[in-house]
């Protein structure tokens, strides 16, 4: 089968409203799955915000100090913020392969692999979606989020990666509904990667991702 072209490669600068974010994604989607726009990778930044996946627990917002907003994707409550790069990843499984698990699998295998390029070595956990490494005083850390939906075989949504977030925001919820687990950042390991430098390996490393999503027959 032909290869599929590359998915639109999208970088919006400065500080992205969550609320537009959310319904430029549902437009994109409509149009991918109508064949009437291209798939895309589209990495942006948010202001401070909370959002809350379809399995939530209220107990979990701890202290609604920035904005709460109803996500659709899977998962629990996550934060957003400055100093967080945010890829929100739109492709067209009908044509790569109708398996979400493989897909997610695909989604954090391609963020592992950008840090590694970054020289930090992260993993995933088992029976915990996200990416994990091993912070400063020896604990096992959260640098990255996880959190998509699919719908028609369209993907929203995609990961998170803290590069120099204010790690004291992610004290009004419990992230991910995983309280035992501390987050971390690329900045808290004293690596000096910047938002350039984390575009930079997450193309580089893109190639690896796509070619794990197989086309369909």
């Amino acid at each position: 089968m032909p290869s599929l072209p590359a998915p639109e490669w999208k970088l919006s600068p400065g500080l992205t409203d969550y609320a537009e974010a959310l319904n430029d994604m549902e437009t994109r989607a409509a149009a991918i799955h109508a064949d009437t726009g291209e798939e895309r990778l589209w990495l942006l930044e948010h202001p401070p915000l909370y959002t809350a996946g379809t399995s939530a627990d209220p107990a979990e917002l701890l202290d609604p100090r920035f904005p709460v907003f109803d996500a659709g994707r899977g998962g629990r409550y996550t934060y957003h913020g400055p100093g967080q790069r945010v890829g929100y990843v739109q492709l067209d499984l009908s044509r790569r392969g109708r398996d979400v698990r493989a897909y997610v699998s695909a989604l954090e295998g391609w963020v592992i692999d950008a840090l590694a390029l970054l020289g930090v070595a992260s993993r995933r956990a088992e029976g915990r979606i996200g990416i994990w490494t091993d912070a400063p005083d020896g604990r096992e850390a959260k640098i990255g989020a996880i959190g998509v939906r699919v719908r028609r075989w369209v993907t929203l949504h995609g990961f998170s990666l803290n590069v120099n977030p204010d790690l004291m925001h992610f004290n009004g919820i419990v992230p991910c509904g995983i309280a035992e687990f501390p987050v971390t950042s690329l900045a808290a390991l004293g690596n000096p990667a910047t938002f350039g430098d984390v575009d930079v390996a997450l193309l580089e490393a893109l190639p690896a991702f796509l070619d794990k999503l197989s086309p369909s027959e």
